[in-house]
């Protein structure tokens, strides 16, 4: 058994092609290498994992190796770079690990258990801010035994640790190429995983290739890929027609799932696999603003949007509403919202005002990021601003920048209200609470609630068995719906789509909704 008690992952994230190809592996390309390119909206802000808690992960789950890890079709984490992990006592709080024998990272550096201590021990050395090290409050210090053995000492119970440490975030680097206390400026990137980054232009692409000194769980199906980086999800869905790239993997909007869908006979070269997803969209208040940081603002907020309008008129289909940030499908999802609020009225949202006294409308920016979620996150904002505007009770303008800088701006606290995606680090309903809340999270907007964070967490996280938690769940969510801090908005589904020749699709997106591009293969013609 991989550790003392089987985790129970509340939710498995199914697959299916709504339109498959035929054929078999091809025996080579020209050059005797099978290679695909991949093109997706999400580019990486970040090249090294002591600072990203993001879409970084997906070019990281590529190129770097974690103990654990989730292979295709497994929703509770299983050896990576561990030979074998597992709780050493019953309180879930001591967690050790055996590595493999005789990993090395790409340049030749020995990947032993000093390498996985120095990793983790840097993420809460540098602390950056919204960083993994909020993944990371559980921990209490790292102790190695030998060269192979790597024993994680935690602060309290938590079952929800071997999860963690299945995240990209926790990727192991070796020492001499990572300062142990800032980050790696060079623009370089070393890791053990499946494939070697071979280039990086900001972007524009990442060009990888087998990692022949790879060790692991991964069976790579294809010798190189090119991940393109797109501003435009037109751009790049047209890239897909013309045959520039293979396959999309994020960032295609909803009017371009629906015509792939429709089977169009100039897309019948074309495939989409759609996957069951647990990725989410919300709001943040910041509540240090003077006018988001007003509750009776945020309930007025929470009773106008129309969550019904917002999917139908932008997602047409490809989303659905969500009353609570635990999204459904997973252990302990209510519908919180609607059940406080219930259906849209702009008359009761008057009355929270006016009982507030405060003077209407109320004047509000939202922000959000022009190329991190697609296109449609622009449309996205221009409805939510429709609808608060309608009401008469609020003035709202709507501002866009590039992901890098909004994230400056939110982590500085300059914006008053801001929509943010989550993908879920694991599929557990802890994953979509605890990153919100506390000091330090990942949201650099501190929400502090004790009794989130020292009650309820740490009573779910004493238990092992993941299926067992909805109780505390529960009340958390009934805490977030009475703060209205996070407002959450719909819940989404996850689109691969590609060329007929493109194999693979169905297996590539993992439970922590990450592309494993190993995955995908080149079939031959008939």
């Amino acid at each position: 058994m991989f550790y003392r008690t089987c985790l129970q992952a509340a939710a498995a994230l199914a697959s299916i092609s709504l339109l498959a190809g035929c054929g078999l592996f091809s025996d080579a390309e020209a050059d005797g290498k099978q290679k695909i390119s991949v093109g997706t909206t999400s580019e990486p802000t970040t090249l090294d994992p002591a600072a990203a808690w993001d879409g970084s992960w997906e070019l990281f789950r590529n190129v770097f190796q974690t103990l654990v890890s989730f292979p295709t079709g497994s929703t509770t984490p299983q050896p990576d770079a561990a030979k074998k992990c597992q709780f050493m006592d019953p309180a879930n709080k001591v967690f050790e690990c055996e590595l493999r024998s005789g990993l090395k990272f790409s340049n030749g550096d020995t990947l032993d258990a000093a390498a996985v201590k120095y990793s983790i021990d840097r993420i809460q050395k540098i602390d950056v801010q919204g960083g993994p090290n909020g993944l990371l409050g559980s921990l209490d210090k790292v102790e190695t035994s030998g060269d192979r053995v790597v024993r994680f000492r935690l602060k309290s119970s938590d079952a929800t640790f071997p999860f963690i440490l299945a995240t990209p975030a926790m990727s192991i680097v070796p020492p001499k190429e990572y300062p142990a206390d800032k980050l790696r400026e060079d623009g370089g990137l070393t890791g053990s995983g499946p494939y070697v980054l071979d280039s990086y232009n900001k972007g524009d692409k990442a060009e990888l290739t087998r990692n022949d000194t790879y060790e692991g769980f991964a069976k790579r199906k294809n010798d190189a890929v090119t991940i393109r980086y797109f501003g435009d999800s037109d751009v790049m869905v047209k890239s897909l027609k013309k045959k520039e790239i293979d396959a999309i993997y994020r960032g295609l909007t909803a009017p371009e799932v629906v015509e792939l869908q429709q089977k169009l006979p100039e897309n019948d070269h074309l495939q989409l696999v759609e996957t069951v997803g647990a990725d989410i969209r919300y709001l943040v208040f910041n509540s240090k603003d003077p006018m988001a940081g007003k509750l009776p603002v945020r309930r007025a907020i929470a009773q106008i949007v129309d969550r019904g309008a917002l999917v139908n008129k932008v997602y047409q289909g490809t989303s659905e509403p969500l009353y609570s940030m635990v999204p459904k499908g997973i252990a302990g999802h209510t519908t919180e919202y609607f059940d406080r609020f219930g259906d849209p009225s702009v008359a009761k949202a008057k009355d929270i005002l006016e009982d507030a006294g405060i003077d209407k409308p109320v004047p509000l920016t939202f922000w959000y990021t022009t190329d991190r979620y697609g296109s449609a996150t622009a449309l996205e904002f221009r409805e939510l601003k429709r609808q608060l505007d309608a009401s008469g009770l609020f003035k709202i303008t709507i501002q866009g920048k590039s992901e890098k800088e909004f994230q400056q701006g939110y982590k500085s606290g300059s914006y008053p209200v801001f929509g943010r995606g989550w993908f879920p680090d694991f599929p557990d309903p802890d994953n979509f609470i605890a990153p919100f809340v506390g000091e330090k999270n990942v949201l650099s907007t501190p929400y502090e609630n004790k009794e989130i964070t020292d009650t309820l967490l740490p009573a779910s996280r004493r238990e092992s068995d993941r299926g067992a938690v909805t109780t505390e769940f529960e009340r958390a969510q009934e805490i977030l719906v009475d703060d209205v801090r996070l407002l959450p908005l719909w819940q989404g589904k996850l689109y691969v789509a590609a060329s007929e020749e493109i194999g693979g699709g169905e297996l590539a997106l993992d439970p922590q909704t990450v592309m494993q591009m190993w995955e995908l293969y080149r079939k031959a013609s008939w």
